[in-house]
């Protein structure tokens, strides 16, 4: 099975996008990567059982991608977060500071988030393709949400003030 670019571009642009910023925390690096991903799928002749399969591995591409382009040496010198044009349009100004605050937690933490509430995957799929155990999957997600919850809790008490 292989689905028309067209298709995937519009069905699974922003996840992608989300997925690699969560990553990248830059703008114009997560629209590379995601970009890159419907490249590698458009040339690489594979055969995917369903849409979920393809999902799937443009989601790991993506990973792999955005991990790639976080490695490279030019990319140390990099803007910083709070210099970020707003990276797309929320539909909520909550869901915009809530993800503001999730790219704030460290790498592995952020993806776990990002693949559990926002991606809706299982802890079994997060390790298959995070390519870790389900344990390490569940330590990441209650690590990140006890992170998220003291950072939350943090700007609550200051609002408070």
């Amino acid at each position: 099975m292989h689905l028309d670019t067209e298709y995937l571009i519009h069905k699974y642009q922003k996840n992608l996008y989300l997925a690699a910023f969560s990553i990248l925390q830059n703008q114009a690096d997560a629209q590379d990567a995601v970009q890159m991903t419907y490249v590698k799928y458009y040339q690489q002749d594979l055969d995917f059982k369903d849409e979920e399969h393809v999902r799937k591995w443009m989601l790991k591409t993506v990973f792999n991608q955005a991990k790639d382009i976080r490695r490279a040496f030019w990319r140390r010198n990099r803007v910083s977060m709070d210099q970020i044009v707003e990276p797309i349009i929320w539909s909520k100004k909550e869901d915009q500071s809530l993800f503001e605050v999730v790219c704030t937690l460290p790498q592995k933490e952020r993806v776990v988030l990002q693949l559990y509430y926002y991606e809706n995957y299982s802890t079994r799929e997060m390790a298959e393709l995070l390519s870790i155990s389900e344990a390490a999957v569940r330590k990441r997600l209650s690590r990140a949400r006890n992170l998220l919850k003291e950072k939350l809790k943090g700007d609550w008490q200051d609002e408070q003030e």
